[in-house]
């Protein structure tokens, strides 16, 4: 792998949220960062404040769900940066729907927009990770895929499915020294949750709040690093206790 500040990495829902968070706290490490999402004020916004920051940030423009569009992304990714060493599968959205009312619809949606991205994201993202000799992949899952959640349905099975294809993508790029693990956060004060019902999938948790986006970033910097060396194939939760009940 490059040395740590010749990294480039991709986060997608870079706009705001998490996807922000996450994007500042690899910057701060010293990777550079391509921020995407489909929210271009937001991420214009997002990417000019931490350039202010001194922070080797910049946005594109990505729908997640059209795999030519991922293609363009990483292109331009390795022409504009040099290479892509890490991606940060971030982009997501939620639906809380009763299952006897969640239409065909609705849940295509969802899993296109949250497990499809995924699938699409590591394939467009899984050559130029292997030109760099190797690299990270980090899937953001949630505590959602662990534990059942009333109207959660379509959100829950999207999250389960990126379990799986987290473990499956670890054992097929192994031998590409690409490392792929995924994270399980619960609860987090995003603008994504801003129309969930109270307590939805992060329920009182044992230490009593949501997470903040920046408490969920450190691990999303240990996996993107070479201090998580020998770590692929797992799921990480960061909740607040909550999936301990």
């Amino acid at each position: 792998m490059t040395e740590l500040t010749e990294r480039v990495a991709l986060v997608t829902g870079g706009a705001r949220g998490q996807g922000a968070a996450h994007a500042e706290a690899l910057a701060s490490s010293g990777l550079r960062v391509v921020i995407a999402d489909v929210l271009d004020e937001a991420g214009e916004k997002t990417a000019a404040a931490l350039a202010e920051k001194g922070h080797a940030v910049r946005y594109i423009h990505l729908d997640v769900t059209d795999e030519a569009a991922w293609a363009a992304a990483v292109e331009n990714i390795e022409k504009h940066d040099g290479g892509l060493d890490t991606l940060v599968n971030n982009a997501g959205i939620i639906r809380v729907t009763p299952l006897n009312e969640l239409s065909l619809a609705e849940w295509d949606l969802v899993q296109k927009v949250n497990t499809s991205s995924v699938l699409l994201g590591m394939k467009a993202a899984f050559p130029a990770i292997a030109r760099r000799g190797g690299g990270t992949i980090i899937n953001v899952a949630s505590t959602a895929a662990h534990r059942g959640a009333e109207a959660y349905g379509a959100y829950s099975a999207s999250k389960a499915a990126v379990l799986a294809l987290t473990r499956a993508a670890a054992l097929e790029y192994a031998p590409h020294n690409i490392r792929v693990n995924s994270i399980s956060p619960g609860g987090v004060e995003t603008p994504m949750n801003d129309d969930e019902p109270a307590g939805g999938t992060s329920s009182s948790t044992p230490l009593g709040r949501r997470a903040r986006p920046e408490e969920i970033s450190p691990l999303v910097v240990y996996l993107a690093t070479d201090a998580s060396s020998f770590v692929t194939g797992a799921d990480f939760l960061i909740d607040g206790g909550v999936t301990v009940r």
